[in-house]
């Protein structure tokens, strides 16, 4: 009776303890699971399932790349990805204004940008959730991936794909260049590979990632790694360098003078001066860019290579294979027109020394502005001229006020000084910005020529009406500072733009511009870009005109 009486107790006992190792593996596995949600939540780790081996594998999306020799400062990553997150979000808005053809346009006229923001933000999103997961895809013996692989993760090619404005690969070892498969490899011994497949990472070398239109117009290029032994054999090499490789494209947008700065000449400083002369610049689409760009750049691709460039499709036309110790395939951007000093790695370089370095290859005289003083010349401003669109309806009236206040005053179209078939243009542009101590222009890409200005210099900026404040900050204003130019933003009234004529005064395109940007690309190039002249009030200007001189004092 005693051992009865003890049998439901004790069988209640074990049942509890039952229900409690239970209630323990579930609390456990929601504990596992909310890690691993929270993980995969941030942008900068990433959490592999690997079903085969039953196990987790958790990483950084950016590894320093300390085991190819050369360390590289960064941010911490929380700092850098909230100031990514911040870039990115004023990169996509930036997309929805305007884009105009390169192709028979007047592509110095305007800051291009792909023209679909609806495209543009369904393809964040599709990108946001490609950098949470692995995406591979998988042809023979090769995986093809976006990421770096967790697999042998150290005798991999280190990609680095979390920039929003480029991704880069950074090569070490025997890395041969197969330009008639576009393809960079580098090859191995067997044993580095033994336990893994090779991985190839497929990428667009051209600053100006996410936008579906510029990249359309640049090579796809591979990097992948390869056994020695392997069959088919890495190619075999037919000329080897000892100076290291980097790899860019002048497709995009190119021929564009924006462009042409802020997505290849400014990124190409930023990646190549630390060689000091030494490095091997392999230019991809040479043949899809404007023919004169190689010419025109000319001077500044020497200022940073003492090697001739190697052209990626003459190279592969030849069937030659050329090797290099190390390449670097892509171009370090940072934000528009900017090098951000503590981002450039163990350079510590920022935009007053990509300045003086143009100074320096274009031969351009000047340092620093005229200084007033008693006796001194005037100094000189230089009132840039449109045409076709968001002209300058009063330019005469505004070299009045100019002249009246101190300056010498030159009124100039920048985009017909500079031919499009002579090897020296652009020094020649320089030369004459470099004569000025400060710049007058409305929103457009012909400002970028204020890389030219001797440091000190002012620029003013004139925009036009319709919410464009920041646009016209992030592409000239922030740069024309890190620079070391003093910038000066003229932000137009509602009677200073002929859209006044256009539309009654209650409307929305004046009580709230910003409103009308949901309207879209088309909407906002054709009324605020496009569709509206400027007539500046000169009284109201004249305060502008008496900053930019007062900088001169100081």
């Amino acid at each position: 009776m005693g051992a009865l009486a003890r049998g439901p107790v004790a069988g209640k006992g074990g049942g509890d303890r039952q229900v409690g190792r239970k209630v323990v593996f579930v609390a456990v596995g929601c504990f596992l699971f909310f890690l691993v949600c929270l993980l995969s939540s941030r942008q900068d780790v990433t959490v592999i399932l690997d079903a085969r081996k039953c196990r987790r594998v958790i990483f950084s999306e950016y590894v320093r790349p300390q085991q190819l020799g050369e360390s590289h400062g960064h941010m911490n990553s929380e700092q850098r990805n909230d100031d990514d997150m911040a870039s990115t979000e004023r990169s996509l808005f930036a997309n929805l204004f305007l884009r105009e053809a390169v192709i028979g346009g007047n592509t110095n006229d305007v800051v291009e940008r792909d023209a679909a923001p609806e495209e543009e933000q369904r393809k964040s999103k599709a990108a946001a959730a490609s950098n949470s997961d692995e995406q591979a895809e998988h042809a023979g013996n090769i995986t093809f991936t976006t990421r770096a692989d967790s697999v042998a993760q150290q005798r991999q090619p280190l990609c680095d794909f979390s920039g929003h404005r480029s991704d880069v690969c950074d090569l070490t070892g025997d890395v041969r260049m197969d330009a008639n498969a576009s393809a960079f490899i580098v090859v191995v011994a067997p044993a580095d590979v033994k336990d893994a497949r090779p991985t190839a990472y497929k990428i667009r070398p051209y600053a100006r990632k996410g936008d579906v239109t510029s990249m359309s117009r640049v090579t796809e290029l591979t990097v992948r790694t390869a056994a020695a032994g392997d069959e088919p054999a890495p190619p075999r090499c037919t000329a080897t360098h000892d100076e290291p490789a980097v790899v860019f494209s002048i497709g995009g947008y190119t021929g564009n003078l924006f462009h042409d700065f802020t997505d290849v000449l400014v990124p190409l400083y930023a990646t190549a001066q630390r060689y000091a002369g030494d490095v091997r610049l392999v230019v991809a689409d040479a043949r899809r860019s404007p023919r004169w760009w190689l010419a025109k750049y000319a001077a500044l691709l020497r200022g940073l290579s003492r090697h001739p460039p190697l052209d990626l499709a003459g190279v592969a036309a030849a069937g030659e294979v050329h090797c290099f110790r190390r390449a670097v395939v892509g171009l370090r951007a940072h934000r528009e027109l900017m090098i951000e000093r503590e981002r450039s790695d163990l350079d510590a370089v920022g935009m007053p020394e990509f300045t003086r370095f143009l100074r320096r290859a274009l031969s351009l005289p000047r340092n620093a502005p005229t200084r007033l003083a008693a006796g001194d010349k005037k100094p000189r401003l230089l009132i840039v001229s449109r045409r076709g669109t968001r002209l300058l309806l009063n330019t005469d009236a505004v070299v009045r006020a100019a002249e009246e206040v101190g300056f010498e005053v030159v009124v100039s179209e920048l985009s017909s000084m500079a031919s499009t078939d002579g090897d020296d243009d652009v020094a020649h542009v320089g030369r004459v910005i470099n004569s000025f101590d400060a710049m007058v222009g409305v929103h457009g890409a012909d400002l970028t020529n204020m890389v030219f200005l001797p440091e000190g210099a002012t620029m003013v900026q004139i925009v036009p009406w319709g919410g464009l404040q920041w646009i016209a900050r992030l592409d000239f204003g922030d740069p024309a500072e890190a620079m070391g130019l003093r910038y000066i933003q003229y932000e137009i009234g509602v009677h200073e733009s002929t859209l006044k004529d256009k539309y009654p005064r209650g409307h929305e395109i004046f009580t709230n511009p910003t409103a009308l940007h949901k309207k879209g690309f088309k909407f906002l190039r054709d009324t605020f870009l496009k569709g509206q002249d400027i007539i500046v009030d000169v009284e109201r200007f004249r305060t502008a005109l008496l900053q930019a001189l007062e900088n001169l004092k100081q």
